[in-house]
């Protein structure tokens, strides 16, 4: 790949779904078979795979991150974590049963004050991450600032409830501005240019999808109701829902039902509104990136992308949909007795008559494969394809300041992403 200012640089992806596939099943069984330990060795590995997969100018990523080190520090993150929710919620409690003489109060603080560790874990994850990054040879980070992030997510949250949504491409892009000002490669600091009010653009489908929904949902029960007999109060509508489950519906005047099927394709269209301004957004974004010398550039399609979440999950969700509805059968013939179609199934008595410990342990070995499959299948048919299509729609086409950058000295971190991995934040490759 050529690297000179007039062709710039592209990215190439190398990885096969195959190889990931089988990584994926190998280190999620090694997770199932530790009780959750080597989830840590699991991660460094599904991140070493794709950081080797993504090349940018042919040069491979790298990813540097030790396990032993995840680990100790979610040890560390839990302890600080249940010392401060522990004191902080009984302090909250005493005050709301003292003050309101409900604990109602006390739960709804306790949640609010985990709202701001959630989003100094994110940042902090995100700083772990960049800073046991390498290409050729050179180290990125981010600089300190978790709690300034936090305090400033929570601000900007404020005012797009508070605005119902209006400031919310503000917030996205002031969040993602705060975060790639503070992100380095090397000696060279990186800047988000660009302004907030460009990604309105981005928000078009989402906006239609809501208006429209508005719109049927207006025109179906206000205007125009569909069930000209419903009331909408009470004990009446609670009989009247049984009448229709009882398939009754003597009771409806029923005007033009099948307007009714706006309001699911107006819900998928907010669905597909939401996903596509979170990676179009992105794209924006990429394109106002920059450092001395360098030029980034992102040609990401979030119809892809979209197409990729719902065949994905699709996928994915219908394993774990189909492993649920055999664990509840396996449960019941294990438990009561067998269903009487059962019967005539070979092997069906022996099973009926397994001693209960060996029933538990067998429910539960099920249990955890299926999710072990869920988990194997999202990596193979939603992060694999999201990577490559990212790396593969990103380029450089301004490289000139390449050569003129220094080496980073190594940020060390005391618990790594032991937040994260606390507050079920570390999930995600």
């Amino acid at each position: 790949m050529g690297t000179s200012a007039k062709i710039g640089m592209t990215v190439e992806f190398s990885g096969k779904r195959s190889a990931l596939f089988w990584l994926a099943l190998k280190t999620g069984f090694f997770t199932i078979l530790t009780l959750g330990f080597y989830r840590f060795w699991m991660k460094t590995r599904l991140r070493r795979w794709y950081w080797s997969a993504i090349r940018p100018g042919g040069h491979a990523m790298e990813y540097t991150g030790d396990p032993m080190e995840k680990l100790l520090g979610f040890f560390i993150a839990v302890v600080i974590l249940t010392f401060y929710i522990g004191i902080v919620n009984l302090l909250l409690m005493f005050i709301s049963f003292s003050v309101f003489n409900s604990s109602v109060i006390g739960y709804l603080l306790s949640f609010a004050g985990v709202i701001p560790i959630w989003f100094y874990a994110r940042y902090r994850a995100r700083r772990y991450v960049l800073a046991r990054t390498r290409w050729r040879g050179v180290r990125f980070g981010l600089e300190k600032g978790a709690w300034g992030y936090a305090i400033r997510a929570l601000w900007y949250w404020f005012l797009t409830i508070i605005t119902a949504g209006i400031l919310w491409p503000r917030m996205t892009f002031l969040l993602e501005k705060y975060k790639t000002d503070r992100t380095f490669f090397g000696s060279a600091r990186l800047t988000q240019g660009g302004r907030w009010q460009m990604l309105y653009r981005a928000a078009v489908p989402l906006l239609a999808s809501l208006v429209v929904m508005a719109g049927a949902a207006l025109w179906t029960i206000q205007f125009d109701p569909v069930f000209d007999g419903m009331e909408i109060d009470g004990r009446a509508l609670a009989n009247e829902i049984e009448e229709l489950a009882a398939g009754d519906w003597s009771g409806f005047d029923l005007n033009r039902p099948e307007r009714l099927l706006l309001l699911p394709l107006a819900l998928a269209g907010v669905l597909f509104g939401m996903i596509y301004y979170n990676w179009a957004s992105k794209r924006m974004m990429a394109n106002h990136k920059s450092a001395n010398g360098i030029q980034f550039a992102s040609a990401l399609s979030g119809l892809r992308v979209t197409l990729i979440y719902v065949l994905g999950n699709f996928i994915a969700y219908l394993m774990l949909l189909l492993g649920i509805v055999a664990l509840v059968l396996l449960a019941v013939a294990l438990f009561s007795g067998g269903f009487p179609v059962f019967e005539e199934i070979p092997g069906a008595a022996l099973m009926a008559g397994l001693p209960r410990w060996v029933s538990l342990v067998l429910l539960a070995a099920l249990y955890l494969s299926f999710f072990l499959l869920w988990g194997v299948l999202y990596n193979t048919f939603v992060t694999f394809p999201l990577m490559r299509h990212m790396a593969r729609t990103t380029s450089l086409p301004v490289v000139v300041g390449l050569p003129l950058i220094s080496q980073r000295a190594r940020d060390e971190f005391a618990e790594a992403e032991g937040f994260a991995e606390a507050l079920d934040l570390g999930a995600a490759i």
